[in-house]
């Protein structure tokens, strides 16, 4: 398991999922990956803003891909986060305050003219079934782009190996089928989720 910030700084770059995971038609964003240190924070405003990484976290990465707008179909955009956490404690605690942050504000802007409504939040713990991951999360509700016509998918969906959380999540465009966005997440992540496990020998 990774004790130093260099060592977690080459297993997240390493895990960390790109356009091929998500399926063919995804290609890196632009920027691709987020600021190196920087660690969103949703206050009692439920209006999301920069923070800086907490002391419990060695390392987090997250890249940013997308689907283009083509055949009559909107934009999806999509993210992938890996953060290395100092003890699975510490990575445990992350996931109860993901699934507090739903139940705390299930209506969220992300920026200006961009929102998240109607969302719920669904945790599963490994030993009551989950059996890719020690716990995992998964977060539904519409996003809502001034932008773009109409109320369209949104999905997160974290999962903790050890002391690794990796999280992914998708914001849907016009024409898009919420089964589509929900499978590429999900191969996303257990992408991720294996990739993880090779790395540390987890299972």
């Amino acid at each position: 398991m990774p004790k130093t910030r260099s060592d977690a700084k080459r297993l997240a770059l390493a895990v960390v999922a790109g356009p091929d995971a998500w399926g063919p038609d995804y290609v890196e964003g632009k920027p691709y990956l987020s600021t190196e240190g920087s660690w969103p924070v949703l206050p009692d405003t439920c209006v999301w803003e920069a923070g800086t990484l907490p002391t419990t976290v060695l390392y987090s990465a997250t890249a940013h891909s997308e689907m283009p707008a083509a055949g009559g179909k909107g934009r999806v955009r999509v993210t992938a986060t890996v953060t290395i956490h100092r003890t699975a404690d510490d990575a445990d605690w992350e996931m109860a305050q993901t699934l507090e942050e739903a139940l705390r504000c299930p209506e969220q802007t992300l920026r200006e003219g961009e929102r998240i409504s109607g969302l719920m939040s669904i945790g599963d713990l490994g030993d009551a079934g989950n059996l890719f991951s020690d716990d995992s999360i998964n977060e539904r509700g519409k996003f809502i782009d001034d932008t773009v016509k109409g109320r369209n998918f949104y999905g997160w969906t974290q999962a903790r190996v050890g002391q690794v959380t990796v999280a992914v999540s998708a914001r849907g465009g016009p024409g898009h089928i919420d089964d589509d966005l929900s499978t590429s997440m999900a191969k996303a992540s257990v992408t991720m989720i294996n990739r993880v496990e090779s790395k540390l020998g987890a299972k």
